[in-house]
């Protein structure tokens, strides 16, 4: 989901490697939606109404890789009272995804090898091969030819998994596609019927924006969720995110420049304290131009919070009952 230049590429490379049975390595960071790319992968393909079986590498006990990938005979070893079909099997015909692959041992790394160059696979306890008709599918967040280099990652199962190699953006990559996401989180929240309806305020979409998001589209999901749960629906405020950011921007409207915000806040606070005079720069009267500045940014806390002192209080990083004194003493109402 989304229209910035990053993913209307890779919609296209979807669709051209959904043609091809070669195997495709999808890289990005952890959150972004290597999964849903797999999936559009498989949904495009031929092989479409056949099984698509996702498989997370690293949540798998090394102990039982192997019955788990290519399945066991009955009485294999203790507790194999039937027999059992692996993933590969799980996935005939169709595509088998392998979530965080560079998790693998090497010694998996060499039986998954073979039974990708082979199309065979021997269950645990057999004595003969099965032939498997499946296409990989991979991904990771972490670099794979660096674990080559190091020895943690056998090149040629790097070589054979990565012909086809998708880079996923992070949200970071493409910022101007959260307002679109967003939309589609809320409704989607809204849809399981547990919470009201949320939407996002101007000033809320441009903090989400301003927000790096290490946990990408992931974290852009528990952000939201955490927000509407909290807030109980309408429209959300920057504050509702919990984002460190948040607060900052609530003295700042969507779209502005910090350092033009920060030049207006001091010019309105001189202009309308005649109690000192500036001199290339400096104040005549420190403490008429620090109270002066002091109020500009009550003021502005005020605006933003629709007068709610307790909110601008929090926005300035005081007490109510400090903010209230500051007012008193500043002739603020």
């Amino acid at each position: 989901l989304g229209e910035t230049p990053a993913m209307r590429h890779l919609r296209a490379m979807i669709a051209r490697v959904a043609r091809s049975m070669a195997p495709v390595a999808i890289l990005g960071e952890s959150g972004s939606g290597k999964e849903l790319v797999a999936r559009a992968i498989h949904d495009a393909s031929a092989r479409r109404a056949l099984p698509f079986v996702a498989v997370n590498c690293g949540a798998i006990p090394e102990t039982l890789m192997e019955a788990e990938f290519f399945g066991y005979r009955k009485g294999a070893f203790t507790g194999a009272d039937r027999d059992r079909d692996g993933f590969f099997h799980a996935a005939a015909g169709g595509t088998l995804f392998l979530d965080e692959v560079a998790e693998l041992p090497l010694a998996m790394q060499v039986k998954l090898l073979r039974a990708i160059q082979e199309r065979r696979v021997r269950k645990v306890g057999a004595t003969t091969e099965e032939p498997v008709d499946v296409r990989i599918l991979s991904a990771t967040h972490q670099d794979l030819s660096k674990l080559v280099a190091a020895g943690r990652f056998r090149q040629d199962l790097y070589y054979r998994l990565n012909v086809i190699e998708l880079h996923v953006p992070s949200l970071r990559e493409r910022a101007d596609d959260i307002p679109l996401l967003a939309e589609a989180i809320l409704a989607r929240l809204a849809a399981r019927g547990s919470e009201a309806r949320a939407t996002l305020s101007a000033a809320a979409i441009y903090t989400l924006k301003r927000h790096p998001f290490p946990g990408n589209v992931r974290e852009l999901e528990n952000v939201l969720e955490r927000a509407v749960a909290l807030a109980g629906g309408g429209e959300l405020q920057p504050l509702d995110l919990m984002l460190p950011q948040a607060e900052v921007d609530l003295l700042l409207e969507p779209d502005s420049d910090p350092q033009e915000d920060a030049n207006a806040t001091q010019s309105a606070a001189a202009g309308e304290e005649p109690g000192y005079e500036m001199s290339e720069g400096v104040p005549s009267d420190l403490p008429a131009y620090l109270d002066a500045l002091e109020r500009q940014a009550i003021r502005a806390a005020l605006l933003k919070t629709r007068h709610n002192r307790t909110a601008a209080a929090q926005l300035l990083g005081i007490t109510f009952r400090q903010l209230r004194y500051r007012m008193q003493r500043l002739g603020l109402k």
